[in-house]
């Protein structure tokens, strides 16, 4: 199945406590984006006031070749602002958790269906768009989230999106509740994942909805979002294609400057641990993995980075090997014969010991030399 992908990098991304994206930081992003192939873009809300309805209709007006949604509570004052920006699709979210329609709104089941009935209904008569997110969904009793979107299939609504607040979902259960979920619906009526990443399985959730059936993958750059985050873009993709055999759309080269972008503006540094686009997950110092690489770049890698336009990188340091540094300096056009090995490694040892880090090719290629003029 060829999966879509909704991001709301600009929406729950900006969410995330302290960032801040100016509107040159929201076009860049927005553009790299349709460029890069996602299918959807969720940008903002447009309940936060008339600054942020003139900056979303700023975007619409662009007409990236990407298709625009807005986020909005099932409230006409929203739907008359989401209207206001000139971006068709409405996403109308309701509470439908025991705990949250009565902490949050103050009402019933009944009086929550029909709360969200009169808004989609509010929000057809403008000719909009109109999709329903069931917010808490993971914490609400399922029989009652089937038949509320039962009924709402009756009112014309065909996508609805199914968010996991507060992460309480684990894989398991997000196979077996998709998989009742879209049995129970119409063929043509499509289902959004929502995950956040409290618990690190954001993208793990996001993965057996795709493959119980869902349609839409709902991400965020880099996994930028509330509390925790959300799940990855870059990670989605990957492990879509390479774990699960899936199809998308998204052109892969831009996944490394869509997280760079992302991190810059959002003040969020880039772990370089993170995977697919962290600064340090191509590299390697083990001894014997570098030397499995040499010889094959398949004995260590679950995909060539080449694919994302990045290349593996070996670091000289306490843990590589005699093969590692022959290698390294040979590329700098020095040559090491194996008699000199325990030497050589012991020097390059003590010095990433005493450093307390990897190091840089200079300086291996300073020991070498020192070690060479040394013996004459």
């Amino acid at each position: 199945m060829k999966a879509k992908i909704c991001d709301t990098t600009l929406r729950d991304g900006e969410q995330a406590a302290g960032v801040v994206f100016t509107f040159s930081e929201r076009q860049k992003i927005l553009e790299m984006m349709a460029k890069s192939g996602v299918d959807q873009a969720e940008v903002g809300i447009p309940a936060m006031g008339e600054d942020e309805v003139k900056e979303l209709r700023k975007l619409a007006q662009l007409n990236y070749p990407i298709v625009l949604s807005t986020w909005n509570r099932a409230v006409r004052e929203d739907l008359n602002k989401a209207y206001q920006t000139g971006i068709k699709r409405a996403h109308v979210s309701i509470p439908t958790s025991p705990v949250q329609m009565k902490a949050k709104l103050g009402m019933n089941p009944r009086q929550v269906e029909e709360r969200i009935r009169r808004a989609v209904a509010y929000g057809q008569e403008k000719d909009m768009i109109i999709s329903v997110g069931l917010e808490d969904a993971s914490r609400a009793h399922q029989d009652f989230l089937i038949y509320l979107m039962k009924k709402l299939v009756g009112d014309g609504v065909q996508r609805f999106r199914y968010a996991d607040t507060v992460s309480l979902l684990n894989p398991v259960t997000t196979s077996q509740r998709m998989e009742r979920i879209i049995q129970s619906l119409p063929g043509d009526v499509e289902v959004e994942i929502h995950c956040h990443n409290d618990f690190g399985l954001a993208t793990a959730n996001t993965l057996a909805a795709m493959s119980a059936g869902v349609h839409w993958a709902s991400t965020t750059i880099m996994g930028l979002g509330e509390r925790a985050g959300n799940a990855a873009l870059e990670e989605v993709v990957m492990a879509w294609r390479h774990l699960y055999q899936g199809e998308d759309r998204i052109d892969v080269s831009f996944l490394q400057p869509l997280a760079s972008l992302v991190s810059k503006a959002s003040g969020r540094k880039l772990s370089e641990a993170k995977p697919i686009v962290g600064s340090m997950v191509f590299s390697h110092e083990s001894g014997i993995h570098v030397d499995g690489l040499i010889k094959n770049p398949k004995t260590y890698q679950s995909f060539d980075p080449g694919e994302i336009g990045r290349k593996h990188q070996f670091v000289p340091g306490r843990h590589s090997g005699f093969s590692t540094i022959v290698y390294l300096l040979q590329q700098e056009g020095i040559e090491i014969d194996s008699t000199k090995r325990e030497e050589l490694m012991k020097r390059v040892r003590s010095r990433a010991l005493r450093q307390k880090r990897a190091l840089h090719i200079p300086e291996v290629k300073e020991i070498a030399q020192k070690m060479l003029q040394s013996r004459g």
